[in-house]
């Protein structure tokens, strides 16, 4: 929305870009065909709010942050949702003769005046992000709960089995299939769970990994809702006895969605649990994911190694992929050829061959692993190491010049060790290819807007020293520069941190998630150790003594620097 002048002389004058460079990029922007500034976000060359900040000073127009401010329905309405959308801007607070008006391009004076006479009311404009405009305008489907289509069926009789297709086209179904959708992804909800119960059907997402029930329906048009999805996602809408699975895209905005459909029948119906993976979606960091300054420090060694393997361990849903997608980002260069197996495919990137399962076909993860090894690979990604074969042959990939990325199930890194010892790895070959073993758990992220201080005293100590080594943990804040008080460092009290719950949360003073970690490197001494048939309880010995800092203790120390509360730790950690 901002015009290429104005972006050019934010990029000389505050980030000191030469015009050399500055010609790259214009040329790099229209090769990808892509906006100046597009461009600038997307590859990280300036921060929004910098650059956007910039821009009303330069234009002489305010600047307004709308992440976490509350606009009422009532204001949000002034201006219709399709034509907030065309143009990129929202009404976040009026008097009585003005309008404030956030928009990405001020200098849309057509725009501004159609408004004003529209609405009789005189805008102040103001410059914002296109990330602020993109929440702001997710509110416009804030409410799942006044959706008139709902209230349009409730009295409705209920679907019968031949009518099926055609109930899934009509536009009430249609309208409450979309607000279901569209609703998660305001939400920024990772799951939706449709449930058929005996007289209703209830409507749960997850969020930041706890299931929500958002809202329950009238159990007339449960037929309805379940054949629209079933449509969407191009399965049998006659089949209700056996499971089915399928996948259909939406675009939201600017967002390209995909859903993962899973249905199953159960006593009373069917149940559909859709899986949202937003498409594009640019790798995060190892800063990003929450690794701490000595564990990414390994993680980038690790990576660094012309061969062997990284694996990432964790029960499902504990964000393996995502590191994964992460390490590949850092690895993903011209210069290399990466091929990924997985099942499914939850994020495309471009620059990788990717590759998905398909049981029924005969390519499981063992089947395409040994095809991929013809296929001249540097950098091999095995979505799980689920049986011995695979592993084996992963096992191999590493000690024949590959870097294999890979995951397992296990509750912590030295336990990695004996799980592959159990699928028949002889241990010499997990102790020369194995470079590092992340283990991980998500845990929820304080709210920043409630976040108040938690004293915790000499009880609640004495209960801190039983899980973990205080003297160790005073020692570990330290390093990670964290400010210790007097009374802190004589076990007197702790101040954590929680969230007292604000509507921004909504009320759960939680919003978002981070990884915790254990990082086990693979050093000479420790592959001489598993060589020789070392117990988990040894690697754990010898690796906490090399420094290893514990999955407890990372979250620990995440806790004291209010990044999340010691009770999501400890959930975390004792499940």
């Amino acid at each position: 929305m901002l015009s290429q002048k104005i972006i050019t002389k934010i990029l000389k004058e505050k980030y000191g870009i030469n015009a050399k460079e500055l010609n790259t990029h214009i040329a790099t922007a229209e090769k990808q065909k892509k906006t100046l500034e597009q461009y600038v976000l997307d590859e990280n060359i300036a921060d929004e709010v910098e650059l956007y900040s910039e821009a009303a000073i330069k234009l002489k127009i305010p600047f307004v942050a709308l992440k976490g401010r509350e606009i009422k329905k009532e204001i949000l309405n002034i201006i219709p949702a399709p034509l907030a959308q065309t143009h990129q801007m929202v009404v976040f607070a009026t008097t009585k003769e003005e309008m404030q008006l956030a928009m990405l391009d001020p200098t849309d004076i057509q725009t501004i005046e159609f408004i004003q006479r529209k609405t009789n009311l005189t805008p102040k404009v103001y410059i914002t992000t296109p990330s602020d405009i993109k929440d702001a305008l997710r509110r416009y489907h804030a409410d799942l709960g006044d959706d008139m289509s709902i209230e349009q069926l409730k009295e409705g009789p209920s679907v019968g089995a031949s009518d099926l297709k055609k109930a899934a086209e009509e536009l009430p179904v249609v309208n409450i299939v979309n607000n279901i959708l569209e609703h998660a992804v305001f939400e920024n909800a990772s799951d939706i769970h449709i449930e058929p119960q005996e007289k209703e059907v209830t409507i749960r997402y997850r969020i930041d990994g706890i299931l929500k029930n958002v809202m329950t329906l009238p159990k007339t048009i449960q037929g309805g809702i379940i054949a629209r999805i079933k449509i969407l996602s191009k399965l049998k809408i006659d089949e209700h006895m056996l499971p089915q699975d399928g996948r259909f895209k939406i675009k939201i905005q600017e967002d390209k969605l995909s859903f993962r459909v899973s249905i199953i029948p159960v006593y009373d119906g069917e149940k559909i649990v859709m899986r949202l993976l937003h498409e594009g979606q640019k790798p995060l960091n190892l800063d990003q994911l929450g690794f701490l300054p000595v564990p990414k420090k390994k993680v980038e060694r690790a990576i660094k190694s012309p061969h062997g393997m990284i694996l990432v361990t964790g029960p499902t849903g504990s964000g393996k992929t995502t590191t994964l997608y992460s390490v590949l980002g850092l690895l993903n260069r011209p210069g290399v050829n990466i091929c990924t197996i997985e099942d499914p495919i939850e994020y495309h990137v471009q620059g990788i061959n990717q590759s998905q399962i398909n049981v029924r076909a005969g390519f499981t993860f063992a089947s395409g692993l040994r095809s991929f090894l013809r296929q001249d690979p540097d950098i091999i990604m095995v979505g799980e190491i689920r049986d011995k074969e695979t592993a084996e042959i992963a096992i191999h990939s590493a000690m024949t010049g590959h870097l294999v990325l890979s995951t397992l199930h296990t509750n912590d890194a030295p336990t990695t060790v004996p799980r592959l010892i159990d699928m028949d790895i002889p241990p010499f070959l997990i102790a020369f290819t194995a470079n590092i073993i992340i283990a991980q758990r998500l845990v929820r992220k304080m709210c920043e807007f409630c976040k108040k201080e938690l004293v915790l005293e000499k009880d609640a100590i004495t209960e801190l020293q039983k899980i973990s080594d205080t003297k160790k943990l005073l020692e570990l804040f330290k390093e990670h520069n964290i400010e210790l008080k007097k009374q802190e460092i004589n076990f007197d009290s702790f101040t954590f941190y929680r969230g007292e719950g604000c509507r921004r949360c909504n009320n759960s003073g939680y919003k978002g998630r981070i990884g915790i970690y254990e990082v086990l490197e693979i050093d000479s001494t420790l592959t001489n150790k598993i060589n020789e048939g070392a117990n988990a309880d040894d690697i754990k010995k010898y690796a906490i003594e090399k420094g290893m800092i514990t999955m407890l203790q990372d979250g620990l120390i995440k806790a004291k620097q209010g990044v999340t509360t010691i009770e999501e730790v400890l959930r975390a950690t004792r499940e």
